[in-house]
């Protein structure tokens, strides 16, 4: 396995460089500077103050977040992970292929509230597909400032396409000489370019002191406005082009150095013409009488700062805190009274980020203001408190380049609690409340969301416990009158395992928490360890909270919550705990009801789907089914192969649907056209008579349906369709084309609906494959697109038999993440050579037996980081 970016057969050959390498201690590989530069481009291009990657990385279906531009990396982390299926739109844009563009909050809310949960602050944001041969490699993300009622011009989002299909070529081109491109670290960040502003210029002059000349370069003369030929050469001339104190100065500076002695450099700071200020540097020597006077000059630069930084010494005037830090949190500067209210110096604070220079700063709730100051582009107000005691009013203001902080001592609040010394102070005022509210807000969109058990745990692992700052997790299931361990991550392998099973009467927190309905938490370890001896401790550091999940009254299980080290739980942390709980618990059991469901719909599948196909002469059958990867309920697909007599009868049908009336349906769908098909009809009398029969069920579903009755002796068929996809017939000599079978509508709409029938002839060694639409079916793709790439995959991998045939067609099928429909495939290929001895047929080729795969795995207990695949 090669790290990404990295070819596998030797180094790149990279150059440049990326912000934040040096720090993460390596220099960047070439896909990191083929990421960052694609990413400054996007953001320059679409007036964006910060952007970022997606790539995709060796878990199936969840990209990470490869670069960030513009934002500290750290405040972002819940970001860092996305699966493929979530309702965000880095995911719709990885998984359509197409832009999702943004214009302000109001939409983003109306399209993705998880979104906005996460991130409620006025922003604009553009998503677009990086592209390659094989489809979507990643998702490149541009945030800018919102524009409300303004949808994002079409330009926009044409130019921010094109650098993601460019950034696909690129990429595909990396992995052509052996660079992987997946991801699977922390994302690179990146330091965008400085706002434009005038550039730094520099004029020489050279002043004889005899002559009163002045020499001039070009610099110097557009510095002060005159054109090179129309400079008049003389220090009056320079001096009319200043303010009447600055000649002043300008000529006691020249008296002092021409009177000293020794060679000297004078500076100081002059206006030009245009307002601004520049800087004057003056150097020289005055050599009369033992020289020639006539050789006495000064030289001098004139620097143009252009609009320049704020002047330190000002700064250090000022009666508050100033503080300057860059997009990527780093502090560049602070003055004299900032170092006082921080207590540390300077040399402490200058150039490192301010979360790790001011811990405390860390907060959830300060980190969230300074996310709202980055992403809104607007100033923020807010009160922090520097340990033990000190009261700060904080304001920040951003802009394109960083932000300013300004810093003043307040009085304690009122709504401050007494202790103010206790560790882990919990959410103080009411800003503080409502910024740091959004967490559980996205944790309970999430649990809506989730379906299966699995899923559950997943976004209690990804929202909650970033929420709180925890580190390990582990829920635990009721099962009579016995908790068992159904999901951990964070916890030393195997440690947990002593647990699991226990009974109701063993005296540990995670069972007491359930029969008494009260929440437990411990500050530390050391705390945990007094309340229970003797109980076995992961680590000598570290907080605890055992939280009861309780639902409707009923217990469902416990849920136990790790951190890395001692803090304390505010009442305001408590109480969301305690209610999240109660949320993580109602869809627990709306997932053990779902599971229930979901394993009797597949069940009632197992059993209505062939699990052999007959053995006819002359012509060979194989049938393959594939779930989807949305969910857990199973469709109405279904194959059959009937011996008629003398004609074997071929079907594939699809009921509208997911769960058990859908697989009821197909059941009583799969029986009609069977019993039709035994009693001789012929193939627009099966259609009809199945499509009546639908229509008196009145199952409120509909149905497409292929039939084709098959001479194996003489390759005659006879197909009839209703609304199902054409089949792909692969012809002796290795051609391969889309059938165009005259049709009628699906079954279950029209009483009186016709279905006209085709004769046509199987030649020798000629294969039909008919199939479900959930196979040629991907999202952000028309239809007729995936039938052709159907066809060319068959026509491909050629006269194989047909196992092998099947197995690359469900392969490309199951590579993909994104399959929200089943797919049912019939193969059936006529003999080349006269019929032979019958043979005994393998599990392969006599129908999907050992091969169905729509079982998924257990959803029970899943130990370690969660599959996001699930």
């Amino acid at each position: 396995m090669t790290r990404h970016g990295t070819p596998r057969s030797s180094p790149p050959a990279g150059h440049g460089t990326v912000a934040g390498a040096a720090e993460a201690g390596r220099v960047p590989d070439e896909l990191s500077l083929v990421l960052a530069q694609a990413l400054v481009s996007a953001v320059e291009s679409s007036d964006g103050f910060a952007g970022g990657v997606y790539l995709r990385s060796r878990t199936s279906g969840l990209l990470r977040l490869a670069v960030l531009a513009g934002l500290p990396g750290p405040l972002f982390r819940p970001w860092w992970r996305m699966h493929v299926n979530r309702p965000f739109p880095v995911s719709e844009a990885y998984r359509s292929g197409r832009p999702v563009l943004l214009s302000d909050a109001e939409e983003a809310m109306r399209r993705f509230p998880q979104l906005m949960a996460g991130l409620p602050f006025p922003f604009g944001s553009l998503w677009v597909p990086i592209t390659g041969p094989r489809g979507s490699m990643g998702v490149l993300a541009v945030l800018r400032s919102s524009t409300p009622g303004q949808p994002v011009a079409t330009a926009d989002g044409e130019r921010l396409h094109r650098l993601g299909r460019r950034l696909g070529t690129a990429l595909t081109d990396l992995e052509r000489r052996g660079v992987d491109c997946v991801w699977e670290t922390e994302p690179v960040p990146v330091q965008l370019p400085a706002a434009t502003t005038p550039p730094v210029r520099v004029g020489r002059f050279d002043w004889d002191l005899h002559s009163g000349q002045v020499a001039a370069d070009d610099e110097l003369c557009a510095i002060l406005g005159f054109e090179p030929a129309a400079f008049p050469g003389t220090v009056d001339a320079l001096a009319e082009r200043l303010v009447p104190e600055d000649v002043y100065g300008l000529w006691a500076l020249a008296r002092q150095t021409v009177e000293s002695a020794e060679p000297v450099v004078r500076r100081m700071r002059l206006r030009g013409p245009d307002g601004r200020s520049h800087l004057l540097e003056l150097s020289g020597r005055w050599t009369h009488p033992d020289g020639d006077a006539s050789a006495s000059h000064l030289t001098g630069f004139l620097v143009d700062l252009g609009a320049g930084p704020v002047v330190p010494e000002a700064a250090d005037r000022l009666p508050r805190g100033i503080l300057s830090l860059d997009r990527l949190g780093r502090i560049t500067y602070a003055n004299g009274l900032a170092e006082e209210l921080l207590g540390h110096s300077r040399t402490e604070l200058v150039g490192h980020p301010v979360w790790q220079a001011l811990p405390w700063f860390g907060h959830e709730a300060y980190e969230d203001h300074y996310r709202a100051a980055l992403i809104a582009d607007e100033p923020v107000h807010f009160l922090a408190r520097r340990p033990p005691a000190l009261w700060l009013s904080v304001s920040l203001y951003p802009g394109h380049d960083g932000v300013s902080v300004v810093l003043q001592a307040t009085d304690q609040p009122a709504y401050a609690p007494g202790s103010v010394t206790a560790p882990g102070l919990g959410i103080g005022s009411t800003a503080d409340r409502s910024s740091a509210l959004y967490r559980p807000v996205a944790l309970a969109i999430a649990l809506t969301e989730a379906v299966t058990a699995r899923q559950v745990s997943s976004v209690v692992t990804d929202e909650l416990l970033p929420a709180f700052g925890g580190r390990q997790l582990a829920i635990y299931l009721l099962n009579e009158r016995h908790l068992h361990l159904a999901w951990e991550t964070g916890f030393p392998k195997g440690f947990l395992d002593r647990f699991d099973g226990v009974g109701l009467d063993v005296s540990i927190p995670g069972v007491e928490t359930l029969t008494t309905g009260r929440p437990i938490f411990f500050e530390s370890m050391q705390r945990l360890a007094e309340a229970y001896p003797g109980i076995p401790i992961d680590t000598d550091v570290g907080a605890r909270a055992f939280l009861p999940l309780i639902a409707s009254g009923r217990p469902v299980g416990s849920c136990i919550l790790g951190f890395d080290r001692p803090r304390g739980f505010s009442p305001e942390e408590r109480t969301v705990l305690t209610a999240l709980a109660g949320l993580i618990a109602q869809a627990l059991q709306r997932a053990q009801r779902y599971d229930s469901e979901s394993a009797l719909a597949r069940g009632l599948q197992d059993a209505l789907l062939p699990h052999r196909l007959p053995e006819v002469d002359g012509v060979d059958t194989l049938g393959r089914y594939l779930s989807g990867t949305q969910g857990m309920d199973v469709g109405g697909d279904w194959y059959d192969v009937i011996e008629t007599g003398h004609e074997l009868a071929l079907v594939i049908g699809d009921v509208q649907g997911h769960g058990v009336s859908a697989a009821a349906t197909m059941g009583q769908l799969r029986s009609a056209v069977r019993a039709f098909a035994l009693s001789k009809h012929d193939p627009q009398e099966v259609m009809s008579g199945t499509n009546r029969l639908l229509i008196d069920l009145d199952p409120g579903q509909f149905a497409s349906c292929c039939y084709i009755a098959l001479d194996p002796a003489t390759g005659v068929a006879r197909a009839v369709r209703a609304g199902h996809p054409q089949p792909v017939l692969r012809r002796p000599d290795g051609r391969t084309e889309v059938l165009d079978l005259p049709g009628g509508i699906v079954l279950g709409i029209d009483g009186d609906a016709a279905y006209p029938v085709t004769e046509m002839r199987l030649e020798p060694g000629a294969m039909l494959a008919l199939f479900t639409d959930g196979l040629i079916e991907r999202p952000g793709t028309d239809i007729d697109e995936g039938i052709e790439r159907l066809r060319a995959t068959v026509e491909r991998i050629g006269a194989v038999p047909l196992a092998e045939t099947a197995d690359q067609v469900i392969g490309e099928a199951r590579a993909a993440t994104d399959r929200p429909d089943d797919i049912a495939l019939l193969l059936a290929a006529r003999w080349a050579e006269a019929p032979r001895a019958r043979r005994p047929r393998t599990a392969q080729e006599s129908g999907p037996d050992l091969w169905r795969t729509f079982r998924r795995p257990d959803p029970g207990r899943t130990t370690g980081a969660p599959d996001p695949a699930s």
